[in-house]
């Protein structure tokens, strides 16, 4: 049948059958991850984004093709996860964009609406590299324009299109030294080619109609990226996650030791870790010669403060009842009226922080993290989670720690749509997080706090430890499904089998030129054994380093090793 013009319903139609067909093919997509490392997920977050544009255009009622364009555009924005799904709502925004006030549309309007998508897309990535979905989007609009021009039946124009994406598709490669050398095309770009062949089946009259996109859809997981106030959990579970019976230490202490005395040496601030240690315990002592941060628990925080001021100045003096905040939770819970406590006073600045795994989780909130968006590799937060979380801050600035390179994106579109005023600290590690988390100065302005993160963050370097899903050859590297990989700073600098020695050859790795403090967070599938191991290892061969070895509780990696 000829389809010369296309209104609102068909668009609905093909839509709805594109979010269906990425979902069906998800898997596909994220097996052609460039490394063979467990945690592909471009196809799960193209998938989820269009899940949650799906949900919106399911819910308008009407044909009006403006309407559920815009639609697309909203619910992607929301929906939108990692780069992948951020540079999709991005294309599916400009093609919103120019179909605004649009009843039906010709296929030259269509190819309009992707050259727009497109240039939409190309703003919002500061460096766009070549060979990427960028690059398919760009080519098929491109091509979607001249054809257009003499095919008006939307069938055959599809169909060409269609060839041109898969056509550049195959090209990826050729491109990308990264995706010839994995023997893999671009997985961003292959999910969108699957969207438009699913667009393509509307049109044949192949949609499948049983599918349903509403929120209670058991292919879309109603607890990804969900914000968990940190606050919260901690009154609930106490300070290590116990029940509140068994919580030691009443009260959590925390300040800045400020106009340090000049004789200050590193030998004091040693001393000062070992005897708050003996007042409590979840001590954290960080800083510099200009200022100490201190936290901890304790039954006696007039005797921590005490020991503060033989340093200097104390400000930012924060006393927290922990069993008193446990009570209120549960009388909240127990109670059939709501809490009346007044709001607390707007603060200046607040910190949400993406994590994943408990221990990781729990160093977050006691360096402060307002709240916690759960979420990482496999499981990154969608705009409208790091929204909700944004407003859960009572805090006039916000800053936000992706911890994590495919959240960047993201965190950045949250703070183009936020009302709030939003900072995106670009932590592309959990050790960049925590050194970011460090720096942070709740009494600093914004500006200064930003710049004293991001010279923390330049001061750390990452190692991670996993292992890999598939066969592969990276750079002069043979890697073999189930080798163990070290990976420094993103690229994969160690194989072999054994968990505990390649984490040694990557700590060598990353301990070559300097190195004061080394940080080994283990994950829930690390071995006692190869953590104990890994630690003698640093004492013997390393004796001036300050090692500190804790529970990281993240999935995928055994070890997140920071080196400072």
């Amino acid at each position: 049948m000829n389809q010369d013009i296309l209104n609102g319903a068909k668009l609905k139609r093909m839509l709805l059958s594109a979010a269906h067909y990425m979902e069906i093919n998800k898997e596909s997509v994220n097996l052609l991850n460039v490394f063979p490392v467990p945690d592909g997920d471009t196809g799960t977050n193209m998938s989820l984004t269009m899940l949650s544009a799906a949900r919106e255009i399911q819910a308008v009622s009407s044909g009006d093709l403006s309407r559920v364009a815009d639609a697309l555009s909203r619910g992607s924005l929301k929906g939108a996860r990692g780069n992948s799904g951020v540079i999709l709502s991005q294309l599916f925004r400009g093609f919103a964009k120019s179909l605004q006030g649009k009843e039906e549309i010709t296929t030259a309007e269509y190819a309009d609406a992707l050259g727009a998508g497109v240039n939409m897309a190309y703003k919002a990535v500061m460096k766009p590299v070549e060979g990427t979905i960028l690059t398919v989007a760009r080519e098929t609009a491109r091509e979607a324009k001249k054809i257009a021009r003499q095919i008006h039946d939307f069938n055959v124009f599809f169909d060409r299109i269609i060839d041109t994406a898969r056509e550049t598709l195959d090209r990826t490669p050729d491109m990308l030294p990264t995706l010839k050398q994995a023997g893999v095309v671009d997985s961003g770009g292959m999910g969108l080619v699957y969207i438009l062949v699913g667009q393509f089946h509307a049109l044949e009259g192949d949609s499948d109609p049983e599918v349903s996109y509403g929120p209670s859809d058991s292919k879309v997981p109603t607890d990804l990226g969900k914000p968990v106030s940190s606050a919260a959990e901690d009154r609930v579970t106490g300070p290590a996650g116990v029940p509140e019976g068994s919580i030691q230490y009443t009260y959590c202490t925390e300040f800045f030791i400020k106009n340090l005395y000049p004789y200050i040496r590193e030998e004091d601030i040693e001393k000062l870790k070992r005897r708050l240690d003996r007042l409590g315990d979840s001590i954290v002592v960080v800083g510099d010669r200009d200022m100490i941060k201190v936290h901890f628990h304790t039954n006696m925080p007039g005797s921590g403060l005490q020991l503060g001021l033989q340093f200097g100045e104390l400000s930012g003096i924060k006393i927290d009842n922990m069993k008193e905040q446990h009570h209120h939770v549960i009388d909240m819970e127990t109670s059939a009226e709501p809490p009346t406590n007044e709001k607390e006073p707007e603060k200046d600045t607040g910190m949400v922080s993406v994590s994943m795994g408990k221990g990781i989780e729990d160093i977050f909130r006691d360096l402060n993290a307002d709240y916690i968006i759960q979420g990482g590799q496999t499981m990154n937060p969608s705009t409208e989670d790091i929204l909700d979380a944004v407003n859960q801050v009572n805090a006039k600035e916000i800053f936000i720690l992706p911890n994590n390179g495919n959240i960047v994106l993201t965190a950045n579109q949250a703070a183009e749509i936020s009302k709030k005023k939003i900072h995106v600290v670009p932590s592309r590690t959990i050790p960049q997080g925590m050194a970011a988390m460090i720096a942070y100065n709740s009494e600093a302005d914004a500006e200064t706090n930003l710049a004293a993160m991001t010279r923390a963050m330049s001061q750390v370097k990452t190692g991670l430890v996993t292992y890999a899903v598939r066969d592969s050859h990276v750079d002069d590297l043979a890697i073999q499904q189930g080798d163990i990989m070290g990976m420094m700073e993103g690229r994969i600098s160690v194989v072999g089998k054994d968990i505990a020695d390649v984490t040694r050859k990557l700590l060598d790795a990353l301990l070559k030129g300097n190195g004061e403090i080394v940080t080994i967070l283990y994950g829930s599938n690390a071995r006692a054994e190869d953590t104990e191991s890994i630690g003698s290892y640093l004492s013997e061969n390393y004796p001036d380093l300050e090692v500190e070895v804790l529970s990281g509780g993240q999935p995928l990696y055994y070890y997140i090793v920071s080196v400072e």
